[in-house]
């Protein structure tokens, strides 16, 4: 793991366990509240979920009543008219005994059983809230406690990313994406131990297995996590520890292909998908992928118009120069944001069919966004004030805007999967960025006008701790031994 036998050097004296504890409950109540009133919008105009939500709850609900994933039945019960109240696109092949397997993988509907089957899909929505809200306070104890980021700053910082999109909305649409940021959020706060344990290593090994079976598409975040971990460790001649978390998850490896061998027929969910019979379980991908053309979503993610992250807060923008500055300071445990973000990234960027769906904008990110809000928070505690108040000021915005979002659903017929295309929503973001559907002159001229912009970001975050340095201000983190 990326220890060393040092004691961590904060630079400041330790916010009180009893002030950090009340400061977590308070932000991860904050978060559930937010992501909880995202329950009251509609998915689409054909009921409170919609696309792969109604696969996921249908499971659950088997999973509570028949204790198997075989919706046929429900399906043949139209039971999803009590959250859709139109027929469902076919997703599930119908198998050689008659059963019907969603190609979706069972972890979350296991996690979603027992809400759904007590207290219908409200019930499971409200279950993701409040493990929002538990992502939140992780992630403002992981801030203080493992990379030394002031409380002050800590806490709205941690707030105005949680309480707002991707992640508030996420924290109650029904998909594996909030699970899977918290997975990989515990996996770093174990990953980050001042001395690995074995309590620490079974907690670490444990969210690393977790993330396959939410979805195979987090396997290279999870792949990342394993290889930061293990060269920490042999690194710091651990290597008895290395060894035996490499067996461990290579046996669950193993596990998890038998597993959807035997439930699914092939090695993912996949291959009990209707679309799959004819392409096999990896045109998931695409049939003939563009790469080139796909690493506009480089940029594009965060600066599309519509489904860019920084379109709805504008905040995620900073994740650039601040990335930049990490690999440049190179912190204690900076491996353990940098190498699972930048995999999260790449899979986003060149293994997802599109960014652009029938969805929320940063599905394909979500699972490493808490990286990115640490990331950005350990650039925000070195920067200068002028920074920092430019960084809330954008994050305020992006308040604004899930705030716009909310009540716009609540007294209009917008919905969750339609408000991407609302351009009045994130007036006036819509005006300056690049629509990467589309591509015209236009947004070819304000997508290098980014670019630029990019550009000029990382060139002051790698100049301005050159400047904090000779004014005396020490770093909220020591550096790492090289």
């Amino acid at each position: 793991m990326t220890v060393t036998d040092e004691p961590v050097r904060t630079g400041q004296r330790a916010e009180r366990p009893s002030r950090l504890r009340l400061a977590m409950l308070v932000v991860g109540l904050l978060t559930a509240l937010a992501a909880g009133v995202g329950i009251g919008v509609g998915a689409t105009h054909g009921g409170q979920a919609a696309v792969d939500e109604p696969q996921y709850l249908l499971s659950a609900l088997s999973l509570w009543e028949d204790h198997d994933l075989d919706i046929s039945d429900e399906l043949a019960d139209r039971r999803f008219l009590a959250f859709h109240d139109a027929d469902l696109p076919v997703q599930t092949a119908v198998r050689p005994d008659g059963s019907q397997l969603s190609p979706h993988d069972p972890l979350l509907p296991v996690l979603l059983a027992v809400p759904m089957g007590l207290g219908g899909w409200v019930a499971a929505k409200l279950t993701l809230a409040a493990l929002a809200g538990v992502l939140a306070a992780l992630l403002l104890w992981v801030a203080v406690r493992r990379f030394a980021v002031p409380p002050r700053l800590a806490v709205p910082g941690v707030a105005l990313a949680t309480c707002t999109a991707p992640l508030a909305v996420y924290g109650q649409q029904v998909y594996p994406e909030l699970p899977g940021a918290l997975a990989a959020l515990v996996a770093v706060a174990a990953l980050t131990a001042p001395r690995p344990t074995p309590r620490t290593l079974t907690v670490l090994a444990l969210a690393i297995v977790a993330l396959p079976w939410l979805s195979v598409k987090y396997a290279p975040v999870a792949a990342a996590l394993y290889l930061v971990a293990a060269i920490g460790l042999w690194r710091a001649h651990r290597r008895r520890a290395a060894t035996v978390l490499t067996g461990v998850l290579a046996a669950g490896g193993i596990v998890y292909l038998a597993a959807h061998k035997a439930i699914y027929g092939g090695i993912t969910a996949y291959a009990s998908g209707d679309q799959f019979q004819g392409s096999g379980e990896f045109g998931v991908v695409g049939f003939h992928p563009n790469y080139p053309g796909r690493s506009i979503r480089l940029l594009g993610l965060l600066v599309d118009r519509d489904f860019g992250i920084a379109a709805w807060q504008p905040a995620w923008f900073l994740v650039i120069p601040a990335f930049v500055a990490l690999l440049a300071a190179r912190p204690r445990h900076w491996p353990a944001l940098a190498v699972p973000l930048l995999s999260g990234w790449a899979t986003a960027t060149w293994v997802a069919l599109t960014m652009q769906g029938y969805w929320w904008p940063g599905r394909q990110l979500v699972v490493v966004l808490p990286l990115a809000v640490l990331v950005i928070l350990v650039w925000l505690a070195r920067a200068r004030r002028a920074v920092v108040v430019i960084a809330a000021a954008l994050a305020v915005a992006g308040l604004g805007y899930y705030a716009a979002l909310v009540v716009t659903g609540y007294v209009s017929d917008t919905t969750w999967v339609l408000a991407p295309d609302d351009l009045a929503l994130h007036w006036p973001a819509a005006l300056l960025l690049p629509d990467d559907r589309d591509l015209t002159a236009a947004d070819i001229v304000r997508y290098a006008a980014w670019v630029v912009v990019a550009v000029v970001a990382v060139v002051t975050a790698l100049l301005a701790p050159r400047t904090a340095g000779r004014s005396g201000r020490a770093p909220a983190a020591s550096r790492t031994s090289r």
